[in-house]
């Protein structure tokens, strides 16, 4: 206090007498380690995210190298007789709220095993900074595009919670990156996407996490990187905003660096110029090299002239709103990692960071007629580790990987196999908007309170009558009991053994389970328990409409079954194939009953109801058509993968060995300790698959013929429709001699 003035000390006294906060310009006089600026925003805290949450693998993805390979023996032990990866390291798409799955690579078991593989040594980010967005997706179906509206996961997430404003943005996206900051090794590097929207406050938070850097010898800012592309509507009256924003930062001072990796060519000019037509000031600062331009191209400038992707391309582009350009995130790639480091970008989005990462490059080529091309091409790998909230982008990156897999097979080149991951128990409360600055009773209250609210309105709009005395009932219809599934959350398998364990508690035999989603891989296996054990369960999604008092009242809410498959299997001699025979599907979006009243003359509108994705018009005269697009049941179907021998691969997870002891202690290393259970879940191994993309819209209805071992098995297939919501069956055949059809 010696520093400070007898009247700046009677002052500071008369305002903590008066229960009155200090003036900002006392932080700076009472405390040693001042900062001279600071960013602050409504709401801000230091405190960030420490949970841990088990992964939990869903699906194991490895285009078969070949059916029968010639010589097991020369791939080792890394490979299996099938030449697909038995061991070392995996890539990994996760799917989930990508704050929970930082905190857990962070302060969980894989975090052990990134390190193992020398640390992660890039992320890449480009997250929705247009809190005004629209998310909704565009979906080819039949010669016509139907668009998706978000799911309500992505709906609250992205506007609800992140959209509020640019201070919910800025809070939502701190916490995450100093999650980031952690994992990243000590040699890593960040490179984050913005546009003019928010790039002013994104460069103060990452000034702030990572340092402000600007020298040499400093960790922290590196570059703000210009990309500026042309194409697009322009403005009236104001210059067209025509580039985004990169901001490079390194957690210190040593980091990769590629410079030969990313030089840019010279023109033929430039190339065959005289150098001595320079002065020698310019020849001095070693631009050329013995007075002759470098062969590798030119050191690239902080502005980089890349073209979006056009709409009218058919190669590159996957459908996806906020794609990026592969020449973009190779320049990333190329420049600040080496060879079988790890890249990570947690808002993966279409995939466009893995699928580089796997080694999917592409270059300008100069045609005869003088245009410019873009060819594609693989060079060395990256390990990489992707994840989206969106189970639709999680679904377009699989699509997309598995291409990429494809064509490294054709090109004789070795590749990783990718797993397809979610988080285990979700937590309620990270989802619904408990005030943190309250104290621990009133955020409690309040949770309770939201949670209640929750409650009754899916009971309302679903025509249940509130019951009580139940743990995991909250309902009753039409003699059935009825369990809600948690807010912007799947409903786990946890969710539906607790609600078993009640119903034999209980002797209850009929109960109905609303979710909003359900957790990947978590049917049919759970239904076929439970109707084992005498109870007769029927999940149901939850539509967005609950949330529109005006449906509700009106009783328009429709609770739709979740899909289910028919397939059959062929069994000849000692191999198996399957054929699909069938998909069903409930969903509904609008109605046609709405689009009719609401459409204006020489419109149209495509709308699902009932399962049917119908195309309603009126013309100039306002005649209203119909007309189904939904031809066949196949047109639901985007992609089917079959495992030829399911429950061969247990879902083996790893928690620490104490819970009450942190796995890590404060520098990082092993603390407690893990060790590996048996979740009681299998891995699906996606041994082979049939998909549409934006060239191939064919699809094929029966699998190839696997061959196996004789004796019983399960055949599991998963199908997943063109919203991208997965579904999946088990069937048991027998294979052997003197079995066939």
């Amino acid at each position: 206090m010696s520093r400070l003035t007898e009247q700046e000390q009677q002052e500071i006294i008369r305002f903590i007498e008066a229960d009155k906060p200090l003036p900002d310009k006392y932080r700076f006089l009472l405390f040693e380690d001042k900062r001279e600026v600071e960013l602050v925003w409504n709401g801000k805290t230091s405190e960030v995210c420490n949970i841990v949450l088990p992964f939990q693998v869903i699906e194991q993805v490895d285009e078969p190298r070949a059916e029968k390979p010639e010589d097991t023996s020369s791939q080792g032990l890394l490979f299996d007789e099938r030449g697909r990866q038995l061991k070392g390291w995996t890539n990994k798409l996760i799917w989930g709220d990508n704050k929970l799955i930082l905190s857990s690579l962070k302060n969980g078991p894989l975090r052990e095993e990134i390190e193992k593989q020398g640390g992660l040594k890039l992320i890449y980010i480009d997250p929705p900074f247009d809190v005004g967005a629209d998310f909704s997706m565009d979906i080819e179906i039949g010669g016509d595009t139907f668009t998706k509206k978000p799911n309500i996961l992505e709906e609250i997430a992205y506007r609800d919670t992140w959209g509020k404003g640019a201070d919910s943005f800025i809070a939502m996206i701190y916490e995450r990156l100093a999650l980031m900051r952690d994992l990243l090794a000590e040699d890593g590097s960040i490179y984050v996407h913005c546009d003019w929207r928010l790039s002013g406050y994104m460069r103060l938070v990452l000034d702030e996490v990572f340092g402000k850097g600007g020298e040499t010898e400093k960790a922290g800012f590196r570059n703000e990187i210009i990309w500026c592309y042309r194409g697009g509507g322009v403005p009236k009256n104001d210059f067209a905003p025509k580039h985004d924003t990169i901001f490079r930062y390194s957690k210190s001072t040593q980091f990769t660096f590629n410079v030969d990796d990313v030089r840019i060519p010279y023109s033929d000019d430039v190339m065959n110029s005289d150098p001595s037509r320079y002065d020698k000031s310019y020849r001095d600062n070693k631009v050329y090299e013995g007075y002759k331009p470098n062969e590798k191209g030119k050191h690239p400038e902080d502005w980089w002239t890349i073209q979006p992707i056009m709409p009218s391309d058919k190669t590159e582009r996957v459908g996806y709103p906020t794609q990026k350009p592969v020449e973009l995130i190779q320049r990333i790639i190329d420049a600040s990692t080496n060879p079988d480091d790890i890249v990570m970008d947690v808002f993966c989005g279409s995939g466009t960071t893995l699928a580089v990462a796997q080694g999917l490059r592409a270059r300008r080529v100069k045609l005869q007629s003088g245009k410019e091309n873009i060819e594609y091409y693989f060079t060395d790998q990256r390990k990489w580790i992707g994840a989206d909230l969106s189970k639709f982008a999680i679904h377009t990156t699989r699509k997309r990987l598995i291409g990429v897999q494809r064509a490294l097979k054709a090109d004789g080149k070795d590749y990783r196999a990718f797993e397809i991951l979610n988080l285990g128990k979700y937590e309620r409360q990270h989802y619904i908007g408990v005030n943190p600055n309250l104290r621990e009773a009133e955020q409690q209250k309040q949770l309770a309170e939201k949670e209640t609210a929750f409650i009754d309105l899916i009971l309302r709009a679903y025509r249940a009558e509130k019951t009580d005395g139940f743990n995991t009932f909250h309902g009753k219809k039409a003699g059935r009991l009825v369990a809600v599934g948690p807010v912007n959350l799947p409903v786990t398998r946890l969710f539906v053994e607790e609600v078993i364990l009640e119903c034999r508690k209980k002797h209850i035999t009929k109960v109905d389970i609303l979710g909003f989603e359900f957790e990947m891989g978590l049917f049919p296996n759970v239904l076929d328990e439970a109707r084992a054990k005498g109870i007769d369960i029927a999940p149901k999604y939850i539509p967005a409409e609950v949330f529109d008092k005006r449906a509700v009242e009106k009783n328009q809410v429709v609770f739709h079954d979740v899909s289910f498959i028919e397939v059959k299997p062929h069994v000849k001699k000692n191999s198996v194939a399957v054929e699909l025979t069938d998909f069903s599907v409930f969903y509904s979006q609008d109605s046609i009953a709405n689009a009719e009243a609401t459409l204006k003359d020489k419109a149209s509108r495509i709308v699902v109801e009932k399962g049917q994705i119908v195309k309603v018009s009126k013309d100039k005269d306002g005649v209203v058509t119909r007309e189904t697009l939904t031809k066949n049941w196949t047109d639901w179907i985007d992609y089917w993968a079959v495992d030829f021998n399911f429950e061969s691969k247990r879902e083996i997870i790893r928690v620490p060995v104490n819970p009450s002891q942190p796995p890590f202690d404060k520098g990082g290393s092993e603390a407690g300790g893990f060790e590996e259970v048996w979740t009681g879940d299998y891995i699906f191994e996606n041994e082979w698959q049939s998909f549409r993309t934006k060239k191939d819209r064919s699809l094929e209805l029966k699998s190839v013929f696997h061959e196996c071992p004789p004796g019983r098995r399960k055949l599991a297939v998963k199908v997943v429709d063109i919203f991208g919501t997965d579904t999946m069956t088990i069937v048991d055949v027998s294979v052997g001699k003197g079995v066939g059809r």
